[in-house]
């Protein structure tokens, strides 16, 4: 399968993955100050934008596309459901990946008794039924939820609007298969087997990936660098660009 890839700049690897039924095209502003030090390679997830969906139900699957289409070796960038993506990419193909950067991610996305900073299992449950109602209210639902809080949320929204439709609608089965992947994946225990550098980014105005996992992740990842920005919401790059890029590019820095 031919995935959707672009890239940009030269240098060290980089590869950028997506959130949950966006597409690189979410990245273009960002990933173009990025490229002015690193090679940037954009991958749109399965079902998304310039990607094909062949039917991956399984996070394993999703990954091994995502390997498949990136660089031999690489540090890889991962925003929400991307980050997923990103963790388990670096479990399966450890010597691939030298360096794991997060933003608003989680290695479990739904709240837990000993997971209490975390999206509620109900709020994904509705996402998943308004899916199967109207597809293009869930997403419209789900862009609101990102930028909740967000102090400059109305402008962040609307461009981003404008930059998504520069590419294919996502495809209703995978937005449905990551949903399910929202819902049922946890690699918590299995972050133990990652060896590379990891940096964590979130929001601190965050509802589906709050920033009071940062703390927890520490029982898995102890050496794990984590930052949380003020007043972001879901989306740092695109409502704090400036800030944002300034800890990744700290962080790339250091993933020597």
């Amino acid at each position: 399968m031919k995935l959707g890839v672009e890239t940009l700049g030269q240098g060290r690897e980089l590869v950028m993955l997506h959130g949950w039924g966006m597409n690189s095209s979410v990245w273009y502003d960002f990933a173009q100050r990025l490229a002015r030090h690193y090679r940037v390679t954009l991958i749109d997830l399965p079902g998304h934008g310039h990607t094909p969906y062949a039917g991956q139900e399984q996070l394993w699957s999703w990954a091994e596309s995502c390997l498949e289409a990136a660089p031999q070796q690489a540090i890889w960038l991962g925003w929400s459901l991307g980050s997923m993506v990103t963790l388990e990419a670096v479990l399966q193909a450890p010597k691939r990946v030298s360096g794991v950067l997060v933003i608003a991610g989680m290695p479990r996305f739904v709240s837990a008794e000993d997971w209490p900073h975390a999206m509620k299992l109900k709020t994904l449950e509705q996402f998943i039924e308004l899916l199967g109602d109207d597809m293009s209210r869930a997403l419209e639902r789900f862009l609101a939820l990102q930028m909740l809080g967000s102090d400059l949320a109305v402008d962040v929204i609307r461009g981003l609007k404008t930059r998504l439709q520069e590419r294919p609608d996502p495809d209703p089965e995978a937005l449905q298969a990551g949903l399910e992947l929202l819902k049922h994946c946890d690699l918590r225990e299995r972050l133990k087997g990652i060896s590379c550098p990891t940096s964590w980014i979130y929001g601190s105005r965050d509802t589906l990936a709050p920033s009071g996992a940062s703390e927890i992740l520490r029982q898995w990842l102890p050496e794990a660098t984590t930052h949380t920005i003020a007043r972001a919401a879901h989306t740092p790059f695109l409502s704090h660009p400036l800030e944002t890029e300034k800890l990744v590019l700290e962080s790339l820095e250091a993933m020597v």
